[in-house]
Parts: C-alpha cells; sequence; structure tokens
C-alpha cells in the first residue's frame, strides 16, 4: 500500500499556539489573585474550559469566555466590570498575535507536498484559523483544508474519504496524541507525534507504545525522512 496523503496540525505543530494561552491565563490568575489563590483559580479554568467545550468548542473565543465565566464565580459574581473588560482584551490580543512557525515546519510541508497530497487538518475556530493559515505563509502548499470542530475517528474517516484516500494510505503528524494520533490510528492511517514542550491538559493521552503504525520525531526536520523509509519498505 503506498502512502499518497500527509495530514498536518496546525496549533503547536507548523506554529506557536499554547504558549499564548499561557501567558493570558497567568493574567487572568494575577487579575483575580486577590479572591482565590494560582492553583485553585488554574483548577477552576480547567474545570470551566472542560465543562464548555460541548457549548464553544476550541479556540480562543471558548477560552475568554471561560475566563469570564470563572471570575464570575470565583468572586461570587462581584468581579469588576475591569476585570471581564481586561479578560476580553486579552482575548483580541490573541487574536491579532503574529504567527511564528516553529522548526522546519515549512522545509517539511515543501519537501512533502512535491509527492504528496498534504492536508492541513486542525480544530477550533474558523476564523481565526483561517486568519492563522494566511499569515503563516504555508496556504498555498496545502492540497486542502479542513477547519473541523473535534478530530474523532468518525470526522478523520470522513476527511480522507472525501478527498478519495484510504486509511491505510494517509498519515497524520501532530503535538497530540489524543487529537493527532490516537483517532488516525483507531481509523487504520498511520499517525505521528511531535512533542511540543507545551501542551494543554485537556489533550494528554497515553502513548500508543508498540503500535505498528505509530511514530514520535523530535521535531519536524525528520518527518520527509520517515515518509521515505516508510514508503521503502514493505510495511505500508
Amino acid at each position: 500500500m503506498t502512502l499518497t496523503t500527509i495530514g498536518f496540525d496546525a496549533d503547536d505543530t507548523l506554529w506557536q499556539n499554547e504558549a499564548f494561552f499561557r501567558l493570558t491565563q497567568e493574567r487572568f490568575v494575577a487579575l483575580l489573585s486577590d479572591y482565590a489563590g494560582h492553583d485553585h483559580l488554574h483548577e477552576r479554568l480547567l474545570a470551566a474550559e472542560r465543562r464548555n467545550l460541548g457549548h464553544y468548542g476550541f479556540g480562543i473565543k471558548g477560552f475568554v469566555l471561560s475566563m469570564i465565566e470563572t471570575a464570575i464565580e470565583v468572586t461570587d459574581g462581584r468581579v469588576p466590570a475591569s476585570v471581564i473588560s481586561d479578560l476580553m482584551a486579552s482575548g483580541r490580543e490573541m487574536l491579532r498575535h503574529p504567527i511564528e512557525l516553529l522548526p522546519h515546519a515549512r522545509e517539511a510541508v515543501e519537501s512533502l507536498s512535491a509527492d504528496h497530497r498534504v492536508l492541513l487538518i486542525t480544530k477550533g475556530d474558523l476564523l481565526d484559523q483561517e486568519r492563522k493559515l494566511a499569515q503563516s505563509g504555508l496556504g498555498d502548499l496545502f492540497d486542502g483544508v479542513e477547519i473541523v470542530s473535534d478530530k474523532t475517528p468518525g470526522v478523520y474517516a470522513a476527511i480522507f474519504a472525501r478527498h478519495g484516500v484510504a486509511p491505510e494510505q494517509a498519515m497524520m503528524v501532530g503535538n497530540s496524541l489524543k487529537s493527532d494520533v490516537l483517532p488516525v490510528l483507531d481509523v487504520g492511517g498511520w499517525g505521528v507525534h511531535v512533542p511540543h514542550g507545551l501542551t494543554w491538559a485537556l489533550e494528554h493521552a497515553e502513548t500508543p507504545e508498540g503500535h505498528t503504525r505509530f511514530r514520535q520525531l523530535t521535531d519536524l526536520g525528520g518527518l520527509p525522512d520517515l515518509v521515505e523509509t516508510l514508503q521503502g519498505s514493505h510495511k505500508i
């Protein structure tokens, strides 16, 4: 079986993302330090994010709404309007932040696009993801862009079917085991984990040790060689 299609995650795979969430979260903690401790605020915010995923989805807008909700909760409804205003301003600043490509991102996509169909498969807010892709300068390299509300085995199966590729002919590359690797392995594809130094708590998952279609790289620089090696073997 020939590997024809390479899917790339976007946030924290091709460009920095989580770092900006962490900075805003520390701003949130500082604004509410008179009402609750550091760890308690982090725990309450994470609980709100988990609770709200089904309502707001992934992305900055849902994050800001979860911060505001948590601020109301921990202050028993007495949060100053100035704090709400600061949190909203922080969200707008995140939406304006320039894109910073991760090491070897452009080279990996360019190299693989020469002989493979390359797809961007990302989740989050539609407008924000489109903005980041446009600013990244990578948009013209992709044969298709899929912005989805979540990444599940069913979502990946539908994407592969839409692009006319069998799952065993597809590889997904990303920093999240939970979203980028495990669901693709479940439908019969290849999953390549490229860890990032910062990973959102809700994206943690166990490494599928020993899985024949799982690989891990330290950065995207080794991806073209990995694909070439797999293509030259009889394992695909």
